[in-house]
């Protein structure tokens, strides 16, 4: 029950995620990489105005820790945060061209190709382990992806596209430890915005002069990407990148509804019968955590001593 704490970082994240597309598609009149650039300077400027202003201690902190590092953890430790940096920018860039240039059922089935990635690169890169359950429930995600695939090959490619980047920074992030998590997202974003600077002026289109505009940046800023961001690094300190890339699929279950009745995407029969079976794998996948809590709040306290 220590890990429930974790699972609720990672659901609120997740679901928060599901209804990003109320704020991306307004904007989506604007070039993807316009609304790229302005929502990683922004988060940036945030980000380090809050950490030099409320979490200095901490700042002096990460910099001591990284300083007592060997030669050879220094080494991993930039290449960890240097990637999860280039992942990010990698998946914030082709979500929202696939969102606002192809379909929202392709950034929904991104997110459900991307725990199945992320089950099998943490099975592979980082050997954690996995029930019988939890391979029956990628199975059975698998077998919704292919169904989903089937109607449209060219929305899972662009989603295996989505899926690897997202599932690459979940992994590497897993590993990522030692340092508070709202600075180490805060390197991560920065050191996007730096790299993303000298293509501002030669790639960018004119200045955005439109209200909606800014008002639509800072609430992807702050509320669909430092907030969820954190809670996801919070989830991965105490759950596996496998049980939180599982939980992902929350993303797209929402995303799906809203493309469904929200934007009348249409929809077959085929692809509601593969978001069912891929929120069963959900489930069973989780299983053995739902049913713990379930017998927590079963027992009397006389049965729990």
């Amino acid at each position: 029950m220590k890990t429930t704490k974790y699972y609720i970082a990672a659901i609120t994240c997740f679901v928060i995620w599901g209804f990003f597309s109320l704020v991306l598609k307004p904007i989506h009149d604007y070039a993807s990489l316009d609304i790229l650039f302005y929502r990683v300077f922004s988060c940036s400027i945030l980000m380090l105005l809050i950490a030099f202003t409320f979490r200095r201690k901490k700042v002096n902190e990460a910099i001591l820790t990284f300083k007592s590092l060997s030669k050879s953890e220094k080494r991993k430790s930039a290449l960890l945060n240097i990637g999860g940096s280039v992942f990010l920018m990698a998946n914030w860039f082709t979500f929202i061209y696939v969102m606002n240039h192809v379909s929202v059922k392709a950034t929904s089935l991104a997110y459900l190709v991307c725990p199945i990635l992320t089950t099998l690169l943490a099975y592979f890169i980082l050997h954690e382990k996995l029930s019988k359950t939890q391979w029956t429930a990628v199975g059975l995600s698998i077998s919704g992806c292919l169904l989903l695939s089937y109607a449209n090959i060219m929305d899972m490619f662009f989603s295996i596209i989505i899926g690897f980047t997202y599932a690459s920074y979940l992994v590497s992030q897993r590993v990522n430890k030692g340092f508070d998590k709202f600075i180490v997202l805060t390197f991560h974003i920065t050191l996007a915005a730096l790299f993303l600077l000298p293509f501002f002026p030669a790639y960018s289109g004119p200045v955005p002069t439109e209200f909606k505009f800014y008002f639509c940046i800072e609430t992807i800023a702050i509320l669909f990407t430092i907030f969820p961001l954190f809670l996801n690094l919070y989830a991965l300190s105490g759950i596996n990148s496998s049980t939180v890339g599982m939980l992902l699929n929350i993303n797209p279950m929402i995303a799906f509804l809203l493309a469904m009745f929200f934007y009348k995407e249409p929809f077959g029969i085929v692809q509601i019968i593969a978001y069912g079976v891929i929120f069963i794998a959900v489930l069973v996948f989780n299983s053995h955590h739902i049913f713990a809590i379930k017998q927590k709040y079963i027992l009397s306290p006389k049965d729990s001593q």
